[in-house]
């Protein structure tokens, strides 16, 4: 092949990928409107529910609060009497969160948590299961009507004999 033909080559490569990749940034997230990319999950700190905050009472130790929340994401060394919760998420498909759970302590007892607005472990996760609108969950209990046109269940057949079937052997004991 000639010198000019795979110098044109080349460079009519080289437009079609800076034409593609032109695309690909104006696009948001969306390469031709058809791909995708993957974006990474981020999830940082501890997740602490409503449920976890009712549960830690100021008096608790510090050794209490940590068996109830987990170790804390921020120990500052210039506040030692405080510990900081913070949690984020960002996961394709649902919204960014974001909370921040801050426990103060008087010497080694807890005296108070702010915590604002906390949801349920139930309203969590449904708040991250973005599989949840994508697919049909099944009912799992039957209706009185559902259960009356179920057939009545079959009597049980009696037992068999227990007696062992084949020969029978005998041993003589391991010492």
């Amino acid at each position: 092949m000639p010198f000019a033909v795979r110098y044109g080559l080349a460079a009519l490569s080289l437009a079609a990928l800076a034409v593609l990749s032109g695309c690909a940034s104006s696009g948001g997230d969306r390469v031709l409107g058809l791909i995708t990319p993957y974006r990474a999950e981020v999830v940082q700190g501890n997740v602490i529910t409503a449920e976890m905050a009712r549960a830690v009472r100021p008096g608790m130790s510090r050794t209490q609060v940590r068996e109830i929340l987990g170790s804390p994401l921020l120990t500052d060394p210039f506040h030692a009497d405080r510990w900081d919760y913070i949690f984020t998420i960002r996961r394709q498909g649902t919204e960014p969160q974001q909370r921040r759970v801050t426990a103060y302590f008087d010497g080694d007892r807890l005296s108070r948590l702010d915590a604002g607005e906390l949801p349920s472990e139930e309203a969590f996760v449904a708040s991250i299961d973005n599989f949840r609108k994508a697919r049909n969950t099944p009912t799992l209990q039957l209706t009185e009507e559902q259960l009356r046109a179920l057939p009545a269940p079959k009597p049980a057949a009696p037992p068999a004999s227990q007696a062992p079937e084949g020969p029978t052997r005998s041993y003589p004991p391991l010492e």
